[in-house]
């Protein structure tokens, strides 16, 4: 698409693309039908919450600058929201989607039409149900290409696909939900991982209908790869292939040349494989990386196809690749501590990289337990498996916290977030008092100015069960400025940040007993969820939100809200 004279409407791909005069940018419109369909996975049939009877669901395709309208309809018979998973939306919360923090749910029978406003971001992002567990299904790629009349900061592929992974129950989701929260204990593992919906060939009834991608000798192929699963970090490789890293999260990145890649729920990583390799088959795969303890895990492995065309007798079965051990934590962190922002000429990044900070919080990110009378619940000892921030674990509001903020709704949020723990110790310490494993309940968020610059180290704890939390941010991306392992050194760990080319992204894993600590400017006025994306850990409690003040400008300053916002 160019700029163009005269005003038009056009139908490309199903969408309705309104040009103005001069057009540099569009507004698209989509519609999204939630509604049951049933699907048949691991020889037997269930049916599903899904977005035009699709699974995955189907892809948002614009550019740079571009705003999406989307008409969201839920036919189906539970409550729904929808989240743009990366995009800023500036101004505008009201279109972000997550359940009791910038909206109530969309009713069975009901619609909301959001708008989806692109203006930073460049790449690969995701579109994801944002109440209970339902993104397990209702989930799909978002493609944001160049602005018109700029191009890739890498060669053009000969084509792009997207990669998305994501897990499977025979069990119905909802009843898996359901028992994980009355039993207070870690949720039924998964049956399977997927594919772009597939199982793969290791699995039984599934050898038909593996994912496949057809490629040519000495061509270049851009894989969006998306982490959809909603329990678990997984390792990502392609047999006998390097892979070179672009982008992550909407970003473009220094170019990386990998074997494997580890990809956190919530993060997307741009991908480049040259098929430089004698004609076969060969695998992709993907499995899990699970560093807790004793939490049962999903051991499975899936696969997808890459076919090499011509005419030769291909291997059977196919190779697989090399993918790290499911608790090798040097090997996660050995791929995401070398990303790195492109920050090139042609390309610089978005957004500075704040050299100094005004605000400067220290935030833990725990599972922990609360006590159940007898010991009746699953969580260790007879407790209740939580999860919180600074010790607090989030309890969700009756109304939305951004309705609460606009209309001075009192009583529904408190305002009273802690820069730092309220108590602090040896966090990583192999042994801790079972009394630090308690924490407070609480709907509190942490109100900044405009414009505000901050710098935030999430530091994983030993608590209950030292893990990886894959921490996402909404509103805004950030710069990872730093990590390391252990209880993080005031005085010492800054002195070796990155703040040159650190990456930019909205989802980062915190190490297991370790910490990362992140810059960013908060300049979009509004009310800007923060949590685990690992979805047991958001149920349990592992999230805050934050407020960010309107500027002094109108173009400082949060929208009004839409007219056909869902009532609570």
């Amino acid at each position: 698409m160019r700029c163009s004279v005269g005003a038009q409407v056009l139908q490309i791909l199903g969408l309705v693309l309104v040009l103005g005069t001069p057009y540099c940018e569009a507004i698209l419109r989509r519609k999204f039908v939630i509604k049951e369909t049933p699907y048949t996975r691991l020889c037997s049939t269930k049916s599903i919450l899904t977005v035009n009877g699709q699974f995955p669901g189907p892809t948002l395709y614009a550019h740079k600058g571009d705003t999406v309208i989307v008409d969201v309809y839920n036919k189906a018979k539970y409550n729904i929201t929808i989240h743009w998973h990366g995009v800023k939306q500036p101004r505008d919360p009201w279109h972000d989607g997550p359940e009791y923090i910038t909206q109530c749910p969309i009713k069975p029978g009901g619609k909301f039409t959001q708008n989806v406003t692109f203006s930073l971001e460049e790449g690969t992002l995701w579109w994801h149900a944002h109440s209970d567990w339902s993104r397990v299904t209702v989930h799909g790629a978002i493609i944001v290409y160049p602005k018109n009349g700029t191009s890739y900061a890498f060669i053009n592929p000969h084509r792009e696909v997207p990669i998305i992974l994501g897990e499977w129950w025979k069990q119905d989701i909802f009843a898996v939900y359901d028992e994980f929260r009355q039993s207070g204990g870690d949720p039924n593992i998964s049956d399977a991982y997927l594919i772009n919906g597939q199982p793969g060939d290791l699995h039984p009834c599934s050898k038909q209908d593996t994912f496949t991608l057809v490629v040519e000798h000495g061509k270049s192929y851009l894989l969006r790869l998306i982490n959809a699963a909603l329990q678990d970090i997984l390792f990502f490789a392609i047999a006998n292939h390097q892979v070179t890293v672009v982008g992550t999260d909407a970003s473009y990145t220094k170019p990386l040349k990998v074997d494997y890649i580890t990809i956190s729920p919530g993060q997307t990583i741009d991908l480049l494989l040259e098929a430089n390799q004698p004609a076969d088959h060969y695998y992709m795969a993907a499995r899990v990386y699970s560093s807790a303890a004793g939490v049962e895990y999903d051991n499975t492995t899936t696969t997808a196809r890459i076919q090499y065309k011509g005419q030769y007798t291909p291997s059977s079965p196919p190779p697989l690749p090399y993918l790290p051990y499911y608790n090798d934590t040097a090997a996660s962190v050995n791929f995401t501590g070398r990303l790195r922002s492109l920050a090139s000429g042609d390309h610089p990044v978005p957004i500075t990289v704040p050299q100094t900070v005004k605000h400067k919080f220290l935030f833990t990110v725990s599972v922990n337990t609360f006590p159940c009378a007898n010991d009746s619940c699953a969580g260790p000892n007879g407790s209740r498996l939580a999860a919180s921030v600074n010790n607090i674990s989030f309890v969700s509001p009756s109304i939305d916290i951004l309705q609460a903020y606009y209309d001075h709704i009192k009583g529904v949020y408190g305002t009273r977030f802690p820069s730092k723990p309220p108590l602090e110790f040896n966090f990583t310490a192999d042994y801790l008092p079972l009394a630090l494993e308690t924490p407070q309940n609480g709907t509190e968020v942490k109100v900044l100015e405009y414009n505000a610059t901050v710098e935030m180290v999430l530091q994983g704890t030993n608590l209950a069960a030292g893990t990886d939390h894959p921490m996402h941010l909404h509103g805004t991306s950030f710069y990872v400025v730093g990590w390391g392992f252990g209880n993080f050194d005031k005085k010492k760990d800054p002195k070796k940040y990155n703040l040159v080319d650190p990456p930019l992204q909205n989802t980062i894993a915190v190490p297991k007993n370790g910490w990362a600590a992140v810059r960013l400017q908060f300049f979009n006025p509004g009310v800007w969820f923060m949590h685990c994306h690992l979805e047991r850990h958001l149920s349990w409690g592992m999230e805050m939100a934050f407020i960010v003040k309107d500027g002094p400008t109108t173009e400082s300053q949060m929208r009004p809200p839409p007219p056909d916002m869902p009532p609570c």
